[in-house]
């Protein structure tokens, strides 16, 4: 698993750039990297927990889609 530090920023400042950003600081590129990240490891451990509900070991697109839409507030 890769750490927060070895995920690059490019895609992220190429993500906030297509959703209007003109400029991006390199620490706030670092920062929102930082919380998708997290948002993302929570997302996981939810959707694990789902699978595991069910009593199934495989992640379905079911279940992303599932927690996703109850993550969404």
């Amino acid at each position: 698993m890769r750490t927060k530090s070895e995920f690059p920023v490019q895609p992220i400042e190429r993500i906030a750039k297509k959703a209007g950003v003109k400029r991006i600081s390199k620490t706030a590129a670092k920062t929102l990297r930082n919380a998708t990240l997290d948002y993302a490891d929570d997302l996981a451990k939810d959707i694990v927990a789902i699978s595991k509900h069910v009593e199934r070991n495989t992640v379905l697109r079911k279940d992303v889609m599932l927690v996703r839409k109850l993550h969404i507030k």
